[in-house]
Parts: structure tokens; C-alpha cells; sequence
């Protein structure tokens, strides 16, 4: 009996092991459906201006509707220190990789990388517009 269950254990063994061994190597698997529902954006860093780098902050609300584009309900933010609120109806596209790594473009507006959880509730964002520094966080909301 007592050899009986060594062997199913290290069947038992054998199989977890390769069962971990091929989920790791599928990886994440994202898409732009992954991407849906009210999220809010919170960012700061800088935009160079003549050489000087200026402070900015954003919070943002971002819908994404899991088709690769999305609108914008509002946002505020702070450059070097003056405040700006933008007005809704903001729109832009995004794609997302299988990788979970992908591209965000607000239409008339900044572009980021962004590089977002499995399961699409969470992503953070980077600008990659010349003269300025920002990421920050991307948390949904609500479906």
C-alpha cells in the first residue's frame, strides 16, 4: 500500500508540474475586449517646455468599450499649476496584444503604450509624446 501511494503521488506531482509548465507558457491572454466599461486614469510627471520641465497631473475618466475605442466623460488636470477641466466627448482608439501590452491614442490628443492586467480591470499607461514624462494608473470603475 505504502508504495501504491508513492506512485500516485509522483504521478499526482507530474501532472501539477505540467499543468503549471503549460499555463506558463500560454501567458496572459488579452484583447481589446478585455478593455470595457468607466475607468478613471490618475497620472502625473512633466512636460518640457524651452528645456524646463513643467509639472502636470491628470484625472481622467476613460470608457472603454471593447471594440477599440473609447470617449471620454471628463477629465481635470493640472499644468504647472493652472487647472483645466475638459469638457465630455473626448474619443480615441486603443489595441491591446495578446501579451497584454499594447497602444492608446486620444484623437487630437497625447499617445500612450499601455500595458494592462489579464483580466482587463486594471492598466497603466505611458506617454510617448516628445518633451513630456507622464504614467500613471487606470483603475474601471464600473462595467
Amino acid at each position: 500500500m505504502n508504495k501504491l501511494m508513492k506512485h500516485v503521488s509522483t504521478i499526482a506531482a507530474m501532472a501539477w508540474c505540467v499543468s503549471s509548465i503549460a499555463n506558463a507558457a500560454e501567458g496572459p491572454s488579452c484583447r481589446v475586449e478585455k478593455l470595457d466599461g468607466l475607468y478613471v486614469f490618475a497620472a502625473t510627471g512633466y512636460t518640457i517646455v524651452s528645456g524646463v520641465a513643467q509639472p502636470k497631473a491628470i484625472v481622467e475618466l476613460i470608457r472603454f468599450n471593447g471594440d477599440g475605442t473609447l470617449t471620454v466623460p471628463g477629465a481635470t488636470r493640472s499644468l504647472n499649476g493652472v487647472i483645466g477641466q475638459t469638457p465630455p466627448g473626448g474619443t480615441g482608439t486603443y489595441d491591446l496584444g495578446p501579451d497584454c501590452r499594447g497602444s492608446l491614442v486620444f484623437n487630437g490628443g497625447p499617445s500612450f503604450d499601455i500595458f494592462a492586467s489579464p483580466v482587463g480591470d486594471e492598466l497603466w499607461m505611458i506617454q510617448t509624446n516628445p518633451n513630456t514624462v507622464l504614467q500613471g494608473n487606470v483603475t474601471r470603475i464600473s462595467p
